[in-house]
């Protein structure tokens, strides 16, 4: 009977471990797509086109000489 209740409270343990991990991993992909939302809205409103990052893009091939 002991073993049994010992099966009961790990169960227990393990199911609500499942809950926490699929709340954090909801709250995640929320987070994520909200962030690609607002990067989608700035884009539309940036009147210049230009990509939310600040770095200057490189270019493919080196200057000829």
């Amino acid at each position: 009977m002991f073993e049994y209740e010992l099966q009961q409270i790990r169960s227990a343990e393990l199911i609500r471990e499942a809950q926490n991990h699929r709340l954090v991993r909801e709250a995640l992909r929320s987070r994520r797509a909200a962030r690609r939302a607002a990067v989608r809205e700035s884009a539309q409103n940036d009147t210049e086109g230009q990509g939310h990052s600040r770095r200057h893009r490189r270019h493919r091939f080196a200057r000829a000489a």
